[in-house]
């Protein structure tokens, strides 16, 4: 099976759980099921190969110029995770099914398992390390999902979040090391870095891309003192425990470490802190661990203490660590999901997980209790057991390494991890299922049916089965080894067994195993001094830090982003005028090429007209009706400008914005005062004036020094021109420019448009009820109204001009490919002539003769630009390839049939929407607010009996 189909399945796969949710807990877990079979299947299918030493690589080019590409490797250590992955996956599923109660949505339980099996798969097989990070940290999001699955919990709300804010900020500081490891190398294929391990270590980026990565791999695995998040993580289901923190997102961090051990290790640098670290936290999480009530409290931290074993084995650099750590990994992933599924069993039968509560349970919970045993008996490092045999060669390296210059620090600290290993584990086992049967349960404890027992009784099993027949697990694990170690190093010539006679890693070994019973006799006054001494606790630092980092932005919002646009406005400008005077005083301007031109008298005057506008609207910007009027002389004049210019296109879409911005915003100014308040003091005006009179100042620099010179490189324009008839087949550039070169621009920007009339709409409906409206259209009842609403002859002449004005759109939209004009201007000029209908009618009148929904016509501009643009798709071209040709319909001339036409149908209808959505977003507010109106044009209103009607029939009367 292709690998892009292993990945894709529990994607896929992830639509189907929520679907199947009404048919049933069965079919849910079932469909959930097959997806990861099928994925599994289908990673075995790719096992030949890899046990053959082959590696498997498929790949597309996605972002090529970015160095992004979609290519995924299949090697011995893609496999061994892939494998854990997915087939520790399948027992969840089972278990799962049985764990749940009826109250638990089951569809959207296995959603989030399917979304976090696929990240997983993909960080593991991905050979692209960009695409390696979006899996990344895709994990961390799904797993935040899975975590706070019971969203009623305060802890588990808590869990997530630490878990998320820990491990996201790891990736961050993840995705800054593997850009430095990428450019170093030139590269950012997984294939191509682990080539060039000489190249990397002698890079003086070397130590801060480690640091960086090493980051990653720490909070992700829960590594001192990113520890803390993981215990915490346990308020999750007990299936999600079991998935999350024996095979899958805890082991992401020691996935990417073997991954990149082959260029990252070896190195003082790596040893020190890499070893430090995992001997601080298996000593740590053991220590902590023992003293835990709470049965997955206790795994939790038991878990943090195996991740930091096996970070100290990839530490020590040397083949012999890192055979160790791989075979670890498999042992610790058995027993462990073995041991959560246990707790999860006794807590669902029990109705508790407190040790304190429970005891005796052996003669309860029989089955339970032999799966149980076996898994933490194997987790104490007891022969016969798997764990024993990772634990024995953990200790034969132990006993090899030096560390600061010491060669008795790392064996001490590595019995001392495995006594308070052995401790925790033998009272796991004690104080839960030994001593006599207790009468205070909260609930009868009893062995559930097979269906939740068989997936921990499978993995018991083949913790008995590699522990007693090494030599089955012993080439699976070297070829994975060698995967690792990347040809740096042979793979050691050693071998697996229960027995190497008597070696130091054995006394360690017995050491470690008496003293942990030593300390399980001597657990009730242990207990006491722990709870008596004083200790920091992470998770009040955690939050302590977080608070204060929290604090601390929100004086910076507070400072910063206060809702003043003119805040905002000055800091813009203040740090654009700064930094491009920086760049002005401190690069080289060449001399001017051109001659300044000579001004007509008619542009002086234009410019003279323009900046009197200008000036009068700072003066007069108080008075809103004025300061509306002169903004639109501002825009007039902007119009005419465009014209002497010869840029009619941009003319005309200048002065028909202007228009329906103006009437669109009287509108507006109807539910507003006729003045602002004086809000700004004295000294605040001058700053601004200053800060204003810098950004114009600033801006006419930036425009005399281009005007003045050539550009450097040839401009873009020259293409444009060039190509514009023979690549768009109009001779429009602009035009062109629009619906062809730039298509997928506009095509955004209609859709903001569209977003924005519907912002509009929605803002509206909140002021239609409540205190705001009451404050914003509160009107004094003497205030004067207009005797003549809708004038007659302002209603015909409207009425006449409607045809004539969609006439001119139609002719405006269809020359637009060769001519000024287009789909925007069109739209523009028909919204006008739509607007106008409500200016002379009144809103009732016209909105009574909607025949079409605004929202709709938004939403089918849309979906017509982007059906024309996947058009292209059919003849296999890009996205909004346009294309033309010349027909001939007898009795008229050859004439132009181009695809940019329907694209251009798709901006004309988003457009009229838009601004005919804004426009009676307004008029449903004003009648809302019973505003003066009449379903009746030209004020007549056939009803009335004191009106003109009357008048006229006395008068006939008297005739």
């Amino acid at each position: 099976m292709s690998l892009f189909l292993i990945v894709a399945l529990p994607f896929l796969g992830a639509l189907l759980p929520g679907v199947m949710n009404a048919a049933g807990r069965s079919a849910t877990a079932g469909v959930t099921f097959t997806v990861t079979l099928a994925a599994f299947v289908g990673l075995l299918t790719n096992l030949p190969a890899v046990l053959n030493g082959q590696t498997v690589m498929v790949g597309i080019d996605w972002m090529p110029a970015l160095g992004l590409n979609f290519t995924l490797m299949l090697d011995g250590l893609g496999f061994f995770f892939a494998f854990l992955i997915l087939g520790i996956g399948l027992l969840i599923i089972a278990y799962g099914r049985q764990y749940l109660s009826r109250e638990d949505n089951m569809g959207e339980f296995f959603t989030y398992l399917l979304l976090f099996q696929g990240a997983m798969v993909g960080i593991v097989l991905s050979d692209n390390i960009l695409l390696l990070l979006v899996f990344w940290e895709l994990t961390s999001l799904s797993s935040f999902l899975l975590i706070g699955y019971w969203k009623h919990l305060p802890e588990g709300r808590q869990g997530a979040r630490m878990a998320l804010t820990v491990t996201g900020m790891g990736g961050l500081a993840m995705v800054g090391g593997m850009l430095i490891l990428g450019n170093i190398v030139g590269s950012f294929d997984l294939s191509v870095i682990l080539q060039n391990r000489e190249l990397i270590q002698d890079s003086p980026l070397y130590l801060p891309a480690l640091i960086l990565i090493l980051l990653g791999c720490f909070t992700k695995s829960a590594q001192f003192p990113f520890h803390f998040w993981l215990p915490h993580a346990m308020a999750a289901p007990t299936p999600v425990s079991a998935y999350l923190h024996s095979a899958t997102m805890v082991k992401a961090g020691i996935f990417l470490m073997a991954r990149m051990w082959p260029v990252l290790s070896g190195t003082p640098e790596w040893v020190g802190i890499v070893t430090t670290a995992g001997l601080i936290t298996m000593v740590l999480g053991a220590v902590i661990a023992l003293f835990k009530h709470d049965l997955k409290a206790l795994l939790a931290f038991s878990t943090v203490s195996h991740l930091g074993l096996i970070t100290m084995l990839l530490g020590t650099g040397t083949a012999f660590g890192a055979f160790a750590a791989v075979f670890h990994i498999l042992n610790h992933a058995t027993f462990k999901a073995a041991l959560f599924m246990s707790a999860g069993i006794v807590d669902h039968e029990a109705h508790t997980r407190d040790i304190r509560r429970l005891g005796g349970l052996r003669h309860l919970m029989p089955v339970t209790f032999v799966i149980a045993t076996v898994a933490a008996l194997s987790m104490a490092g007891i022969p016969l057991l798997n764990g024993f045999l990772s634990k024995e060669m953990m200790l034969e390296e132990a006993s090899h390494t030096v560390l600061f210059g010491s060669d008795w620090l790392v064996p001490v600290l590595a019995v001392a991890g495995s006594l308070f290993s052995a401790a925790y584990c033998f009272r796991f086992i004690s104080h839960t299922f030994l001593g006599p049967k207790r009468d205070d349960y909260p609930a009868k404890p009893h062995d559930p049916n097979p269906g939740m027992w068989m997936p921990p009784a499978i993995l018991a099993t083949l913790v008995v089965v590699i522990g007693v027949a090494p030599f089955l697990a012993e080439p699976f694990v070297k070829l994975v080894t060698a995967s690792v170690l990347g040809g740096v190093v042979d793979v050691p010539d050693a071998h697996i067994k229960i027995w190497h006679g008597l070696v130091p890693a054995l006394y360690m070994s017995i050491i470690a195993v008496v003293g942990g019973l030593v300390l399980l006799f001597l657990f009730a006054p242990l207990s006491k001094v722990w709870e008596a001494t004083p200790r920091p606790e992470a998770k009040v630092i955690f939050e302590a830090i977080v608070e204060a980092f929290a604090s601390l932005a929100k004086a910076a919002t507070g400072l910063l982003h206060n809702g003043s646009f003119t805040r905002y406005a000055m800091i813009g400008i203040v740090a654009m005028v700064a930094a491009g005077y920086h760049a002005w005083v401190t690069g080289t301007v060449g001399a001017a090429t051109r001659a300044v031109q000579p001004a007509s008298p008619v542009m002086i005057a234009g410019w003279g007209m323009l900046v009197a506008a200008t000036i009068a609207l700072v003066i007069f910007h108080r008075n809103r009706l004025a300061a509306l009027i002169l903004i639109g002389i501002v825009g007039l004049m902007v119009s005419v400008g465009f014209v002497f210019l010869s840029a009619p296109d941009l003319a005309m879409t200048q002065f028909t914005v202007e228009v329906v911005t103006i009437i669109l915003l009287l509108l507006a100014l109807n539910f507003l005062p006729n003045r602002t308040p004086v809000e700004s003091s004295v000294l605040r005006r001058v700053r601004d004036a200053v800060v204003a009179i810098a950004g114009g100042l600033g801006t006419f620099a930036l425009s005399w020094h281009y005007l003045l010179r050539d550009a450097v490189q040839t401009p873009i324009s020259e293409f444009h021109l060039a190509n514009s008839y023979k690549g768009g087949g109009g001779t429009n550039v602009v035009n062109v420019i629009l619906v062809d070169f730039r298509g997928f621009d506009t095509y955004g920007e209609i859709i903001v448009l569209g977003i924005a009339a519907l912002l509009i709409y929605a803002l509206t409906e909140t002021l239609l009820d409540g205190p705001v409206r009451r404050r914003l259209l509160n009107r004094e009842p003497d205030q004067p109204q207009a005797g003549d609403r809708h004038p007659m002859m302002m209603v015909v002449l409207t009425r006449v001009i409607m045809p004539v004005v969609i006439m001119v759109g139609f002719f405006i939209f269809l020359r637009g490919h060769n001519e000024p004009g287009g789909g925007f201007i069109a739209g523009l000029i028909v919204s006008i002539g739509v607007v106008m209908q409500y200016m002379a009618s009144g809103f009732a009148w016209t909105s009574a003769r909607l025949r079409y929904p605004y929202h709709g016509v938004i939403g089918a501009g849309v979906l017509v630009a982007g059906f024309t643009g996947m058009g292209s798709w059919f003849v296999s071209k890009p996205f909004l390839t346009s294309d033309f040709t010349y027909v001939r319909i007898p009795p008229f001339e050859k004439f132009e049939l181009a695809t940019a036409a329907l694209f251009d149908l798709g901006v004309f209808l988003a457009v009229v929407g838009a601004v005919m959505l804004s426009l009676e977003s307004f008029s449903r507010l004003a009648r809302r607010a019973d505003m003066p109106d009449t379903d009746h044009p030209m004020d007549i209103d056939p009803s009335r009996t004191d009106g003109p009607l009357d008048n006229l029939t006395a008068l006939q009367g008297e005739k």
